[in-house]
């Protein structure tokens, strides 16, 4: 086995363990809301504080790896992973709950771009598109095996063993990166850390988050709409800040390259929002529906059957179609399947579901395929550390801001009167509407000039 396939195994599988964290925890929602006695919008900051800490600490992993050393900071990630791991696990109320998975987060916040990078600097650039294909093939694993196995597990033991399923995988990968990871030398050049661009950014985006969380419950609707107007003042400050400076926290200049500017937003519109649906629909299946824990995990292995289809598509078919006409049919057909959702309450409740997310799987992974092979292609390959944590940051931001736009949008429809099961109909549809948004922005990539250097790169 040569050092590059060790060293993406090791990356694989970091990968894997951040997507179980992702999709695991959704089935466990109901049970952990009786436990506590907690409302959607207070379950919702149980994906939230994760994706949070984890997408706070991604833009330190391009500074700490230079100062520290790539291999060390990997393995004091997972070491601080496998520890608010066991925290989650053994929570006594919601705030502990909460507070376990941000510090889970902060653990697993540079094993992905830390593990990018390593994994996409081994490999040239015309070979970067199918090494995507690969990843998200690989990553397929987790969301097809992870809602079935938590749906077991909330069933037959407990909802905690959901959080506990993630210690044996990264105590396997902390062995795998002691063992396979070349110790590199620390740089002697400790370039000064921006922490005027750490702190602004962070609390910007800390403050958007709270402010979209409580603009859903109406006894907080002023304190909602002042922290999302102080959060976004704050955020347009560190975003102009960092666009003037020499050396910035990061070069946020990269995301005014098209392909990488394009692919974000579509990671934003697509698998963001579904991470939210897919919320939605967990707790209106079980709760409206009736369906038990375990089927509702099995929702995700069609998804995932039919998200292999077509990450294989995409990886046959990108460097002839080139990623607009790929994008937009991706778009089309996830908003299909949300759209059955709304469908859904009548006899054939589990046909119409086992569609849904089937056309969800499709449509989803077409998109996030296609934004996986197409972001890096026109960066450089001393750009590429900070591309790969602004990559890494807007992925993880768009799965927070999904499950909170979304736990948002449910909570202003509900608190208007109407039926639930109306109000979860009704929000699976303007969820499925806002596919126009994306698929206008795919006309501004120039397709045809993508696919010519793809072509010459191949020569």
């Amino acid at each position: 086995m040569t050092y590059r396939v060790r060293v993406g195994c090791v990356y694989l599988l970091g990968f894997f363990i951040d997507l179980v964290n992702m999709f695991i925890a959704n089935v466990a929602y109901p049970e952990i809301g009786r436990e506590f006695d907690s409302p959607v919008n207070q379950l919702a900051w149980i994906s939230n504080s994760y994706i949070l800490a984890l997408t706070l600490v991604i833009p330190l992993s391009s500074w700490l790896s230079r100062r520290f050393g790539t291999k060390r900071l990997f393995m004091v990630s997972l070491m601080i992973f496998i520890i608010g791991s066991c925290g989650v696990g053994s929570s006594s109320s919601l705030v502990q709950l909460i507070v376990w998975r941000g510090i889970q987060g902060m653990g697993g916040g540079m094993l992905i771009p830390l593990g990018q990078t390593m994994t996409y600097a081994l490999f040239k650039s015309h070979e970067r598109a199918r090494l995507s294909s690969a990843v998200m093939l690989v990553a397929l694993l987790a969301p097809a095996l992870s809602p079935a196995i938590g749906g077991i597990l909330v069933e037959s033991i407990s909802w905690r063993w959901v959080f506990f399923a993630s210690v044996p995988l990264s105590v396997i990968a902390l062995a795998l990166a002691a063992c396979w990871l070349k110790s590199e030398q620390r740089s002697e050049n400790h370039e000064s850390l921006d922490v005027g661009g750490l702190i602004g950014g962070c609390t910007g985006l800390t403050l958007i988050l709270l402010g979209l969380t409580y603009l859903g419950e109406s006894q907080h609707f002023q304190q909602g709409g002042l922290l999302l107007l102080m959060g976004t003042f704050i955020m347009a400050g560190y975003v102009w800040n960092a666009m003037h400076k020499t050396h910035p926290l990061l070069n946020l200049r990269l995301v005014k390259d098209p392909l990488l500017q394009t692919a974000m937003l579509i990671y934003q519109f697509i698998p963001g929002l579904f991470m939210g649906v897919s919320m939605i629909a967990m707790l209106y299946l079980q709760n409206q529906l009736g369906m038990h824990a375990s089927l509702v995990g099995a929702m995700m292995l069609p998804w995932s059957l039919a998200s292999f289809a077509a990450i294989s598509l995409t990886g046959k078919k990108f460097n002839t179609l080139g990623p607009r006409p790929l994008f937009i049919t991706g778009c089309l057909v996830q908003a299909t399947g949300i759209g059955l959702l709304a469908m859904s309450g009548y006899d054939a409740d589990v046909v119409i579901c086992i569609s849904a997310f089937t056309l969800m799987g499709f449509g989803g992974s077409l998109c996030s395929s296609t934004a996986q092979s197409s972001a890096f292609i026109q960066i450089a390959e001393n750009e590429l550390p900070d591309a790969s944590a602004i990559w890494n940051i807007n992925r993880q931001l768009s799965f927070c801001l999904g499950v909170t736009l979304i736990s948002l949008l449910f909570n202003v429809i509900a608190d208007t009167g109407v039926p639930i099961y109306q109000a979860y109909h009704l929000c699976f549809v303007i969820a499925a509407c806002s596919v126009v948004v994306p698929i206008v922005c795919c006309f501004r990539i120039a397709n045809q000039d993508v696919i010519f250097t793809l072509k010459q790169e191949h020569k």
